[in-house]
């Protein structure tokens, strides 16, 4: 898989997002509370975009009356219909042995490192200070 530097890491502070393209595809960046992760942004069911999407968290009961809400934020809800998709794994809620939104690795690189690898990309003068987000697609 191909490596995309995306964006300084200051770019993205805890709770945000930003939809990137990469090659022509819609890619959504969630920042929870420092846990990065990317899905497409069009939901699975019928298209919406995800990056518009409500992040929720999970709620359990292991018996009537009594809830557990866990997981907050890592939950993304499609503002067309409702359907809720794992961040983590993509894996909708409402179906999950069979629908899923694609999902993209994404890691934070240092910016000294990247200057070294194996990237060819066109060049301009630049300063490394920060940390960089990269997406693997």
């Amino acid at each position: 898989m191909a490596r995309h530097v995306i964006a300084p890491l200051r770019d993205f502070p805890a709770g945000s997002r930003k939809l990137v393209d990469v090659k022509g595809r819609a890619i959504v960046i969630f920042n929870v509370d420092g846990a990065f992760f990317a899905l497409a942004n069009r939901c699975p069911h019928q298209g919406g975009s995800l990056v518009a999407g409500h992040l929720v968290g999970l709620i359990e009961a292991s018996e009537p009356g009594c809830y557990r809400y866990s997981r907050r934020g890592e939950i993304v809800r499609c503002p067309w219909h409702g359907w809720e998709f794992d961040l983590r794994t993509g894996k909708s809620w409402c179906e999950p042995d069979r629908v899923r939104a694609r999902q993209f690795a994404v890691a934070i690189a240092p910016g000294a490192k990247l200057v070294e690898g194996p990237y060819v990309a066109e060049t301009f003068p630049v300063r490394i200070e920060d940390d960089y987000v990269v997406l693997e697609a």
